[in-house]
């Protein structure tokens, strides 16, 4: 028999386990955690220029100094696994005022997720940047570890639940706080990364660069997850010592 209290823990555990890992999940999916702000373009060179940057980053290879430089100027957005521009839909660029801009995206692969990152973006002689290339890797990794701690968090307290047992909640709740580590530790590397970044590209004139919102989920999450595995920790050792307790008492 569980006690009342020891429920409602479990029950708010689940709630909040469950928005953490949709925010996580919607976090890694979406391209906004970091946004740019561009100015207005004019003239026909500027306009032949960034038409130029476009097709090759929709249309050429991988390459880390022409896809920042195109996401700085073409007010891009780019995420853990995608990378967007926003370009006006008509064929003939910025000719009519107030034209209907559009988001044009591409996705990151698994070869260009670990490819090598350069001291120099795009200069492969300049040596690899060592740092930047693992927190590169270790921002892509880190939320599939979480999603996995998770699924098998999931998994363990299925079973729990058929057995009718709370034996499993402390190993449930660790696995829950190493999740929301993993969590945070993603949103940190990315953070950092960018920031090593701008420090090797810097950024053009009148660009502005800010966090975006697909960031701050993934960023909630890990406090989510946190708070679970307080109320998961909290009923497994407060109920093992009440067990504990009723047994000693019916052997006196």
């Amino acid at each position: 028999m569980v006690d009342n209290r020891y429920a409602t823990a479990l029950v708010i555990a689940c709630v909040l386990s469950l928005m953490a890992t949709v925010y996580l999940c919607v976090g890694m999916g979406t391209q906004h955690w970091y946004q740019y702000s561009s100015p207005p373009v004019r003239g026909e060179a500027n306009v032949s220029e960034l038409r130029g940057l476009y097709d090759e980053f929709m249309d050429g290879e991988f390459d880390e100094k022409t896809d920042s430089d195109t996401l700085f100027r073409l007010n891009g957005s780019v995420g853990l696994w995608w990378r967007c521009v926003l370009v006006p839909a008509a064929a003939h660029w910025y000719k009519e005022p107030g034209a209907k801009m559009v988001l044009r995206c591409r996705s990151f692969t698994v070869q260009q997720q670990l490819m090598p990152k350069y001291k120099e973006p795009g200069n492969h002689n300049s040596g690899e940047d060592m740092l930047r290339t693992y927190l590169w890797r270790f921002q892509v990794l880190l939320p599939l570890v979480s999603l996995g701690l998770e699924v098998l968090a999931g998994l363990i307290g299925f079973c729990a639940c058929l057995c009718r047992s709370l034996t499993p909640t402390l190993a449930i709740g660790v696995l829950h706080l190493l999740t929301g580590l993993c969590s945070l530790a993603t949103v940190c590397c990315y953070l950092a990364g960018t920031d090593l970044l701008h420090r090797v590209s810097v950024l053009p004139d009148k660009v502005d660069a800010s966090l975006g919102w697909s960031l701050y989920l993934a960023l909630m999450s890990s406090p989510l997850h946190m708070m679970a595995a307080a109320l998961l920790v909290w009923a497994a050792r407060s109920h093992g010592r009440n067990y504990y307790r009723m047994a000693a008492y019916r052997v006196a």
